[in-house]
C-alpha cells in the first residue's frame, strides 16, 4: 500500500483497518477501526483533512478528496465520513460530509459542501450537487439526485449487515497479506 506523508501529515490507520496494497492514501487522513480501502482507491488529504469512521468500506476505484481553503472558499471543505458506510465502486467524494449508516451506489458523485444525513441510500450513478443536503431516512436517485421514497425497514437493516460483511471480508484479506507490498 502507498501510505504517503505530505507536509508533515501522515495518514493514520485505526485498529484492524485494511488498505489494499494498490490503494494510495496521502496526507491528513484518518481511517477508523475495521474500515477497508479496496484496490485502486485514492484518498488524498493534501490540502485539507479526510476523516473516515469505523467499519466503513471504500470500494475499488473510488476517489476521495477535499476542497482547499482559498479566496473563493475561505474555510475549504474537509471530507468527513461516518461509521458503517458502504461506498460503492468508482464513487467520487469531494469535500462533503457523509453521516453514519449510508450506502453510496456505484459511480456516484457527491460534491463540495454537500451533507448526507444518517441512514440514506444513494442510487448508483447519482450526482449530489454542491451544498445539497440529503435528509435522513430516504432513498435518493438521479443526476442531480431527487428524494425517491422513505427507506423500508429491510433497507435500514442492510446498513449494519453490509458493514459487518466488509469487516469480515477485509479480515480475510488481512490474513492473506494483501495490505503488504509484494
Amino acid at each position: 500500500m502507498a501510505i504517503r506523508t505530505f507536509q508533515n501529515h501522515t495518514p493514520s490507520l485505526g485498529e484492524r483497518a485494511f488498505v489494499d496494497r494498490s490503494a494510495v492514501v496521502i496526507g491528513d487522513v484518518e481511517i477508523g477501526a475495521d474500515s477497508s480501502v479496496w484496490p485502486l482507491t485514492v484518498i488524498r488529504g493534501d490540502m485539507h483533512r479526510i476523516r473516515i469512521g469505523a467499519r466503513t468500506s471504500v470500494q475499488d476505484g473510488s476517489v476521495l478528496h477535499i476542497t482547499h481553503a482559498g479566496p473563493f472558499n475561505p474555510d475549504g471543505f474537509p471530507l468527513l465520513i461516518g461509521d458503517d458506510v458502504t461506498i460503492g465502486h468508482k464513487v467520487m467524494l469531494h469535500g462533503c460530509t457523509v453521516g453514519n449508516r449510508i450506502l453510496i451506489g456505484m459511480g456516484s458523485t457527491i460534491m463540495d459542501g454537500a451533507v448526507v444525513e444518517d441512514e440514506v441510500i444513494i442510487g448508483a450513478g447519482s450526482l449530489v450537487p454542491p451544498g445539497k443536503r440529503l435528509e435522513s431516512g430516504f432513498l435518493y436517485v438521479g443526476s442531480p439526485v431527487k428524494q425517491a421514497r422513505a427507506l423500508t425497514d429491510k433497507e435500514r437493516a442492510f446498513f449494519p449487515y453490509s458493514a459487518a460483511n466488509y469487516v469480515k471480508l477485509k479480515d480475510q484479506h488481512l490474513a492473506e497479506g494483501y495490505d503488504r507490498a509484494e
